[in-house]
């Protein structure tokens, strides 16, 4: 059986995309156990190497746009090298520049790696004028596969002339939540929250909290709800993102909306498992994202909501791109408060057809399960092993 190599962000690291890898590992372990899977993470709090189960985990890089990967090459030396040497990417990881794909070919050209897929998790637009991103996405067409997880991606990457042969498009998995049995009690007390200041329906919106969340949106269109107070709790749960003094004045104005309305915000780094409690015991999940215009990406936060079988709200924005295709009705324009708010009452209002409605996203959820997107992952690697 051939052995694969992730470069990735892993956990403890807080980050979308480490979690994403460790999902995609312990899927692929499941459903072949033979496999040996290695993932080549950040140099982060645990600084040496390491084992989750029966995945391997070594410390070979720096997060946050390092231009040198010698030691990630000597990882791989270490390792005798590996068959498929797979980088889950994201420029806030590895920067804007080229030098994973160098280091990357060079492992290629020592032998240390015979095949070389790059996920994307971020896809740009020309538009958005950055020539070294640019520049970046078009040598991509030098690696033997690119996986993506939209249409918008995909046809994205073919524009920038990328040969099609060359770009896989394999959906974000989605984990079935396991805690939606459990009682409101239950998992209130588990997460650490008052089940008395919980009344009426539960409104969550979960993930790191940012402007791009479209957090000032949301607050703006609650505060339109203060007349139906009584009928609902909203709950705004994960770790501050304060990039700039906008993230900052949002964070305090949301805080001043607390003290008025009923709303709970629950400031802390969410675990999946906090993240799947917070969706299990909510009603109804906002998302009123707000995407920079020519940047592509899907959100994780999407796939673990869509698990829960909630009614979700968001905005037509295309990091919810699978939203708005299997649940249009329940999308917004990510700038108007005012109808936020209108889609919320009406949501509350109809809650059981808002249900019945969603059964489209519901059944995508289940065709994208974990275990279901690492078989097609698997697919991949060996279709590149044997041509």
């Amino acid at each position: 059986m051939f052995k694969l190599a992730y470069i990735s962000t892993y956990p403890p690291t807080h980050c979308g995309v480490a979690e994403y890898t460790r999902f995609l590992a312990r899927s692929l372990k499941t459903i072949h156990p033979k496999i040996g899977v290695i993932v080549f993470s950040d140099l982060g709090e645990e600084a040496g190497s390491r084992s989750d189960g029966e995945i391997a985990v070594r410390p070979a890089f720096i997060s946050g746009g390092s231009d040198d990967y010698r030691r990630l090459l000597n990882e791989l030396s270490a390792v005798d090298g590996v068959d498929i040497l797979h980088v889950q990417h994201e420029y806030g990881i590895f920067g804007r520049h080229d030098r994973i794909i160098d280091a990357c070919l060079e492992a290629r050209e020592e032998r240390l790696a015979k095949k070389l897929v790059f996920t994307l998790h971020t896809v740009y637009h020309p538009s958005t004028n950055i020539p070294e991103v640019l520049e970046f996405q078009r040598r991509l067409k030098l690696v033997d596969a690119i996986v993506v997880h939209s249409y918008l991606m995909e046809f994205e990457l073919q524009n920038q002339l990328i040969d099609p042969k060359l770009i896989r498009r394999i959906p974000h998995g989605t984990l079935l939540n396991p805690y939606l049995d459990e009682d409101r009690k239950t998992l209130a007390e588990s997460l650490g929250l008052d089940c008395e200041k919980l009344s009426g329906l539960i409104l969550s919106t979960v993930g790191f909290l940012r402007k791009d969340k479209g957090l000032d949106l949301l607050a703006e269109a609650v505060n339109g709800l203060e007349h139906i107070r009584e009928n609902f709790t909203l709950l705004i749960a994960g770790e501050k993102r304060i990039m700039s003094p906008e993230d900052e004045k949002m964070i305090r104005e949301i805080e001043e909306e607390a003290e008025k309305l009923n709303i709970i915000f629950f400031d802390k780094y969410l675990s999946d498992d906090e993240i799947l409690e917070i969706t299990a015991l909510s009603d109804l999940i906002i998302l009123p994202y707000k995407d920079l215009i020519g940047k592509y990406s899907v959100s994780g936060i999407l796939h673990l909501s869509m698990g829960s079988f909630k009614p979700i709200i968001g905005t037509r924005v295309p990091r919810l791109l699978e939203l708005y295709q299997f649940s249009p009705r329940i999308t917004v324009t990510p700038t108007d408060p005012k109808e936020l708010s209108r889609m919320i009452r009406w949501c509350m209002r109809n809650y059981d057809y808002v249900v019945a409605y969603m059964s489209s996203l519901y059944s995508y959820a289940v065709r994208t399960q974990w275990i279901r997107m690492a078989r097609r992952h698997l697919s991949l690697y060996r279709e590149l092993l044997i041509s």
